[in-house]
């Protein structure tokens, strides 16, 4: 599995807040709160290692058991058509009350509209999730596609609402507020929603209307790609390995073999096999492509958006110069990497780099598998100086139904991964994984687990309404994971397996780094082209993808002279949330910053990063990172982070020539050397 790329989703809730605006991303037991957050208490923490219930491998769980969603089918449907009646009960309702708003009928409304949601939420996940197992069951597919018409249905039912409060001034607001006080838990959610929208809203029913019908169709598109991408695009066809072999590379066949076989002509071929295969591919894709920008950009324009681009950043609350200046931070610093390049390709013996050299894992056995309990006992390890609910989130996961965890793509498994929150049952999120016992396996199951733990603590500590946030946010818990896990491993495995997972971790720094702005300022261009010329050609976004490859890609790896068409493949790029992968990046620049204080003060770290992730929605983003963190998102951050990429990449040349030497094959002996110094030089950032 290509880590991020072709990893997939990490859907988050997405029909959360469709019923409002549109879909606005993201989406046992305490009792629920208003809207301050009143976060889960974090445990006592040890100054060095919690001792806490160790992982029991006989009471690990491979499968979904959707039943607590829905019993059967038939129960499903059932539901279907009850929302739908309630729908239309709302808007008989509220429609005639909405005339003459009060106070008391806006709450009403708002606990009517939390009621809905959360029912329709637990059916859009049964649908969305069970169909991700299987992108060509019928029933299912026809289930999410009815699910997303009733969610169109109840936006226009319900627009009479949404024009109305988006239409209100700040003194109709406070009297709405004054006349009854139990609108106050909601002011945060009625702030985000209509007040800030006032001037980005539908002037009336018509256009309202007209917008939850692109807005379908949207769906669609994304629901149409994701269908293509796992029938077509990712099933490249057969090779015929070195030894004779027939080998199908598909989406999980090719990042096993790249990452795997030390065979370096087998790599090249299944590499080329895939290369050319997208090339193939990519005019049809450009065509669901075209469409898909014409919308995105139409129902933008629509809501007084410059386009598509600039209503994503106002939705995350973040401006074009914090972008611009992370964008431009890392084509500058992209040599940094170069060290690291050169490592790889020292250690592989090769005088260049291909592409196809760049997935294989840097280890005397790189077709070594680590089974799925295995890598549970180790992300369970890596918790160690974390408060003790973390712990307590991970059992509950691992352990009941909540992980789909081993691929099967001859049987319409989707390839990458993705977490789906079950907060309106306030249960453990659903993980979908394609798990193949490589490095990136363990770092995509501890990277969707830290999901898991984000929306579990939202789902029991805030009200069901601000169980949300904005996307780099919600990437914010998985990305620390991956360096905890890092972390770990470094410190207390033998010096082969700690170069091995710390060079695939730098890897995937290049890749947060550099890749994922890249993908989405491709987006941003092909938006650009498509509103130019219309249509375009599969050819026309492969020059622009190559062009921008090597604007963020390294000097020092051999691509093709042909222009590459794999932007066919990457998921994120035709989701109806766009430009979602920079937000990868934005994740990563922080999580790097909160790993420092996790380093220096795991207590008190501990206890603001649980109240981080249990606020959900409760503060506006930019003043939960300050209060908590003292973090602030600029030009700074970005520097930072590179600094730390550099430490990274002095942690890895330094354990490479003390695992050579007579030292003991332990790495953490060593650990005041590197992991020590590493994080003490790191203090001096700024």
């Amino acid at each position: 599995m290509k880590r991020k790329s072709v990893k997939g989703l990490v859907a988050l809730g997405v029909i959360k807040g469709f019923l409002t605006l549109g879909i606005l991303l993201f989406f046992t037991v305490f009792s629920e709160c208003g809207a301050s957050a009143e976060v889960a208490k974090p445990s006592e923490i040890m100054s060095e290692e919690c001792t806490f219930e160790e992982l029991n491998p006989d009471e690990v769980t491979t499968e979904w058991n959707d039943s607590y969603l829905f019993s059967n089918r038939e129960d499903a449907l059932e539901e279907l058509e009850a929302l739908k009646k309630r729908s239309e009960e709302i808007n008989e309702t509220f429609r005639p009350e909405f005339e003459n708003l009060s106070g008391p009928v806006l709450l009403s409304y708002m606990e009517a509209e939390k009621e809905f949601s959360r029912s329709f939420d637990i059916l859009y996940i049964y649908a969305y999730t069970q169909l991700s197992k299987n992108v060509n069951d019928q029933f299912l597919v026809s289930l999410l596609t009815d699910s997303q018409d009733l969610a169109t249905e109840h936006g226009k039912a319900t627009a009479f609402a949404t024009v109305k409060l988006t239409s209100l001034s700040n003194d109709e607001w406070e009297r709405l507020f004054s006349e009854e006080p139990g609108l106050e838990k909601y002011r945060p959610h009625l702030e985000a929603t209509y007040m800030r929208f006032a001037d980005h809203r539908s002037m009336n029913e018509s256009q309202a209307v007209y917008l939850s019908d692109i807005e379908n169709q949207r769906m669609k598109l994304e629901t149409e790609a994701l269908s293509k991408i796992t029938n077509n695009v990712t099933m490249a066809g057969n090779i015929t390995l070195e030894d004779g072999e027939e080998f199908s590379v598909n989406s999980q066949s090719y990042n096993i073999l790249l990452s795997t076989d030390q065979c370096r002509e087998d790599r090249k071929k299944c590499y080329d096999k895939r290369f050319y295969h997208l090339i193939n591919e990519s005019d049809s894709m450009a065509s669901l492509y075209s469409e898909k920008a014409r919308l995105d950009d139409l129902a933008s324009r629509q809501l007084n958006y410059t386009d598509s681009y600039d209503s994503c950043l106002y939705g995350l609350y973040l401006n074009r110069t914090q972008i611009d200046d992370m964008n431009t931070v890392f084509k500058e610093k992209k040599y940094v990497f170069e060290d690291y390049n050169k490592f790889r390709r020292e250690k592989l013996g090769l005088e260049t780099l291909k592409p196809y050299d760049l997935m294989l894992q840097l280890t005397d056995q790189p077709g070594r598998n680590y089974t799925y309990v295995e890598s549970l006992q180790e992300i369970q390890k890596s918790y160690s100086r974390m408060d003790p609910i973390f712990n307590e989130i991970f059992l509950k996961t691992v352990t009941g139904n909540f992980i789909d965890v081993y691929p099967d793509p001859e049987h319409g498994k989707q390839p990458g991964g993705y977490c789906y929150e079950l907060c309106a049952l306030k249960a453990p999120a659903l993980i979908f994984i394609n798990y193949n016992g490589i490095i990136s396996d363990q770092k995509a199951l501890t990277h969707e687990l830290g999901h898991g733990a984000n929306f579990y603590l939202m789902g029991n500590s805030v009200d069901y309404t601000y169980c949300f946030g904005q996307i780099y946010e919600m990437e914010i818990p998985s990305t620390f994971n991956e360096e905890l896990f890092v972390d770990y491993v470094v410190e207390n495995s033998d010096k082969e397996t700690a170069v091995a997972v710390l060079s695939q971790h730098i890897g995937e720094y290049q890749n947060y780094l550099t890749r994922q702005p890249m993908i989405t300022e491709f987006e941003y261009k092909a938006h650009q082209l498509c509103a130019e010329n219309g249509n375009v050609s599969g050819a026309e976004l492969n020059a622009l993808w190559t062009s921008l490859s090597k604007e963020y890609g390294s000097d020092s790896v051999e691509y093709y002279d042909e222009n590459s068409a794999e932007w066919a493949y990457i998921n994120h790029i035709y989701l109806t949330n766009n430009y979602y992968t920079f937000n990868y990046a934005v994740s990563k620049a922080i999580t790097l910053s909160l790993f420092k204080q996790y380093r220096e003060d795991p207590k008190t770290f501990n206890e603001n990063y649980i109240a981080y992730l249990s606020a959900g929605s409760t503060m506006l983003p930019e003043e939960k990172l300050k209060k908590y963190f003292g973090i602030e998102i600029n030009r700074q951050l970005f520097e930072d982070a590179m600094v730390v990429v550099e430490l990274r990449i002095k942690e890895l040349n330094e354990l490479e020539k003390d695992k050579d030497g007579p030292e003991s094959d332990s790495a953490v002996e060593n650990l005041n050397i590197y992991s020590g110094s590493f994080w003490n030089i790191g203090r001096k950032i700024k």
